[in-house]
């Protein structure tokens, strides 16, 4: 299904992208843009305006008298929202899932004790106030009210470390989040153990303890790799 609001050419991005993206076109692919005009029946503009969004992803480079080519890899934006929702929707979501969640691991806890030292008075209320959302919806399959909650909750982390490379991670944490939840790669209910070490991340971080709220991320971080190895082996 398109994204509202993205017009044709959102169409065209929504079916060709996850193709690139599974490597249905592997890296040296040239792409025709009139037979791909033809193949979604869009006009040539609609087709250059859906390729200069794959190139501002680097997923593929268009040459004079070559065409569009699928770039290697390597090259991709592997940090573009779009381009993560695209990889967890194809068959490689296993180690797509690991290799983000690993990124977690590596950012969150650190940017949970800079959040204890840097939070305002109105981040660390709303930190609280998602914890206790979170709690509220991790009974009785509600996982996409707990969903909204989890990602309200690490983005006011990112944002509160006051590392403003860190609060740019918001969005792939939310793709990782919720691609976990679409994807089927959740327990029914949320993990009791987990919803708890939010609320502790949460008071620990009012409380300025950063030792405490970097070490409680860890434990949500690794208890994440955990569920992977269950869901998604």
């Amino acid at each position: 299904m398109s994204t509202p609001g993205r017009g044709l050419h959102g169409h065209v991005l929504d079916t060709l992208g996850p193709e690139i993206t599974a490597g249905e076109y592997p890296p040296g692919s040239v792409l025709r843009t009139d037979e791909l005009a033809q193949r979604f029946d869009v006009s040539r503009s609609v087709m250059r305006e859906a390729v200069r969004v794959l190139e501002s992803m680097y997923l593929v480079e268009s040459r004079r008298r070559v065409g569009v080519t699928v770039r290697p890899k390597s090259e991709w934006n592997v940090y573009d929202p779009q381009v993560i929702r695209w990889r967890l929707a194809g068959a490689d979501r296993p180690r797509q899932l690991r290799s983000l969640t690993v990124l977690r691991s590596a950012i969150e806890p650190v940017a949970a004790g800079l959040a204890a030292r840097h939070a305002t008075s109105e981040q660390c209320a709303e930190l609280t106030e998602c914890a206790l959302g979170m709690v509220a919806h991790s009974r009785g399959h509600k996982l996409e009210g707990y969903l909204l909650h989890d990602v309200a909750f690490h983005r006011v982390i990112l944002a509160a470390s006051g590392n403003e490379m860190f609060a740019r991670l918001g969005d792939v944490v939310a793709e990782v989040l919720t691609g976990r939840t679409q994807h089927d790669v959740m327990f029914e209910d949320p993990d009791p153990a987990a919803v708890t070490l939010h609320v502790q991340v949460a008071e620990a971080v009012r409380g300025g303890d950063a030792a405490r709220a970097e070490q409680l991320t860890r434990e949500i971080t690794v208890g994440a790799l955990q569920e992977l190895d269950i869901l998604a082996p």
